[in-house]
């Protein structure tokens, strides 16, 4: 894995306009400044809230959506702003699996046809044809290649992500963000899915962004995560660094709230009070502050900056950043204790951990299933 990144990112910005009329009586603050890279071959995985900005991130980064600001280098060229035709040529290197294997698809063209879509706007004509090319990528992905004739209604959830993957791999793209891939299906189809990008990975060289709710599945298939909380990252570094020692407060409040099957009752979650605030307006200074048991007057008057602690590579945006390494049950998932130790809530009266909150399945869950399917 080389040290030159293969996506850049650089202030990243996207802020949608409330109008009321003809007049723009707000703005809402989707992503609001992300910076990270990502290397040729690694897996860089987005987690956090609904809400929280992954999906609108995935979308700008194959530009899908433009950017209010910042920058997005693919491969040393600059994309931030490049037109259609620029594009065109970028869009063979740089491809998205949706999160709806329902909707993702057209009902009315034939896999094959959906397969080859890519193939044919890039006027792309594969040695020995077409037709040959989708039948070696279903085959890759583990559907018959007598499916080619088929149409989307007469396959499962699981199989239909498969042939949303298979057009992504069309092109042989060098980077693929997956929206929330496995979201949609059941768990042992879930385990299927992942297995399948990971071998994909390993066979092909592909770099992937991968965004999820489910912490196990981040776990078991990326080499970095990043945790975003209201459209900024607040939390970046290796898989080890930010599962067994996360050092910001709502990092450690979300892997608290992984089941362990081992253990009865909450013991061990973190409780956030009060509701996420709203990205028309939010926070003052650090945004996680109106929910974090840590908060001080410096962070409501100072936003901190996202860098490394201690001298590592994991870095944190908190003033008060945690020290404390999370423990872990015998199934390797990470449980987590209140700072003081406790098994306490965060806040007076214990609330839920906020709408849309990221899971971890259930119990041993995916990462289970995904060993088991493995094997």
């Amino acid at each position: 894995m080389t040290d030159e990144p293969l996506l850049r990112v650089r202030g990243l910005s996207k802020h949608f306009p409330v109008r009321l009329g003809l007049r723009t009586t707000g703005l809402v603050r989707a992503v609001d400044g992300l910076d990270f890279d990502v290397r040729p071959g690694e897996t860089l995985g987005l987690v956090g809230e609904s809400g929280c900005g992954k999906t609108t991130t995935g979308r700008m980064l194959v530009r899908l959506l433009e950017p209010t600001s910042g920058s997005i280098e693919f491969d040393g060229r600059d994309i931030t702003h490049a037109g259609r035709r620029e594009l065109r040529p970028l869009r063979q290197e740089l491809q998205i699996i949706f999160q709806d294997p329902y909707a993702s698809l057209n009902p009315r063209h034939t896999v094959g046809r959906i397969v080859a879509m890519p193939l044919q706007v890039n006027g792309i004509k594969p040695p020995g044809g077409i037709k040959a090319r989708v039948q070696e990528l279903l085959e890759l992905v583990g559907l018959n290649p007598e499916h080619y004739n088929r149409y989307p209604h007469e396959f499962s959830g699981g199989q239909r992500q498969r042939i949303g993957i298979a057009r992504a791999l069309a092109l042989r793209p060098k980077l693929i963000v997956a929206d929330e891939p496995v979201s949609a299906l059941d768990v042992s189809i879930q385990a299927q899915v992942v297995n399948l990008l990971r071998d994909l990975q390993r066979e092909l060289g592909l770099a992937f962004v991968f965004i999820a709710h489910d912490l196990a599945v981040v776990r078991h298939f990326c080499q970095r995560v990043a945790v975003m909380y209201l459209g900024r990252i607040v939390e970046i570094g290796d898989r080890a660094d930010i599962y067994e020692r996360p050092q910001h407060p709502y990092t450690r409040a979300l892997l608290s709230a992984i089941p362990d099957v081992t253990q009865l009752g909450p013991a061990g979650r973190i409780r956030l009070s009060g509701d996420v605030p709203t990205p028309l307006d939010p926070p003052s200074g650090c945004r996680f502050r109106t929910r974090c048991w840590k908060a001080q007057d410096i962070c409501a008057t100072e936003e901190p900056a996202l860098i490394p602690r201690d001298g590592g590579r994991q870095a944190t945006a908190c003033h008060f950043p945690e020290g404390e390494p999370v423990s872990t049950s015998p199934e390797g998932e990470a449980a987590s204790t209140s700072p003081g130790g406790d098994a306490a809530s965060t806040s007076p009266e214990p609330a839920a951990a906020g709408p849309g909150v990221a899971t971890a399945g259930t119990g041993r869950g995916v990462a289970a299933n995904i060993e088991e399917v493995s094997s």
